[in-house]
């Protein structure tokens, strides 16, 4: 059953995505055709199989003004004590896993995942730059500029993490305990890029990049594995003294 706005009556059970969803319907009551013009509802929660990421840009984009309304919703994310959201490795390039399950590793980053083998323009010889090892991106801010939650992956991170990631709460150097795992924050910064925009939109590449996006990592930050071990999604993250 859904309601005057065309949203399900009944609210999602999972506490994050009922937060998201009470910032989402509303805006999406005022696109065309309402909460339909988006392609899933955000309750929704079926993480997809491998997917190539092409089929990106049908989705419904929120403009920046939908888009800075849910600043207040991401500056609660907590500033320690957090949880794993979702893990997504990259076995190619433009493909997605979502995992139950990973392994991070001090060579190898997240295994399976093919930072190695991709390499980096950052570096001299073009080889994977180890301060780019892993990203993580503030869960609240994914799912805002995804609307819907089988999107969120989408935006190539591996880790999508319910903490506040801001350079105050987070600067570099700051050791995150992650599942069994442990990771450091780099000082090389993750910003969008031209694949962004595609996915997500104009005005969700310049939320991320703008002053605030920046101060809070919106479009998230990288890090490098400093103790290996499992992560699965629901695990703890907490700051390392």
């Amino acid at each position: 059953m859904v309601n005057s706005a065309g949203a399900p009556s009944v609210p999602p059970a999972n506490p994050m995505a009922r937060a998201i969803n009470a910032l989402i319907v509303p805006v999406c009551a005022r696109l065309p055709g309402g909460i339909r013009a988006v392609t899933h509802a955000v309750h929704h929660e079926s993480p997809p199989r491998m997917r190539a990421v092409e089929q990106t840009t049908a989705a419904q984009h929120l403009d920046r003004e939908a888009l800075e309304a849910g600043l207040d919703e991401i500056r609660q994310a907590p500033s320690d004590h957090g949880r794993v959201e979702l893990i997504v490795c990259r076995p190619e390039v433009e493909q997605r896993k979502v995992l139950a399950e990973a392994v991070l590793d001090t060579e190898q980053g997240l295994v399976s995942d093919c930072w190695r083998t991709r390499g980096s323009s950052s570096t001299a010889d073009g080889s994977a730059n180890p301060d780019m090892q892993l990203t993580l991106m503030n869960a609240r801010s994914a799912a805002l500029v995804a609307v819907d939650p089988d999107r969120r992956q989408l935006a190539g991170d591996q880790l999508f993490v319910d903490l506040d990631l801001s350079v105050d709460n987070l600067p570099p150097g700051s050791r995150l305990r992650i599942g069994d795992a442990t990771v450091e924050i780099s000082a090389v910064p993750h910003r969008g890029c031209g694949k962004f925009q595609a996915r997500f939109g104009i005005d969700a590449l310049k939320f991320v990049n703008s002053p605030v996006g920046r101060q809070l990592n919106l479009r998230g930050v990288n890090a490098r594995v400093v103790a290996g071990g499992i992560v699965r999604p629901g695990d703890a993250v907490s700051k390392v003294s």
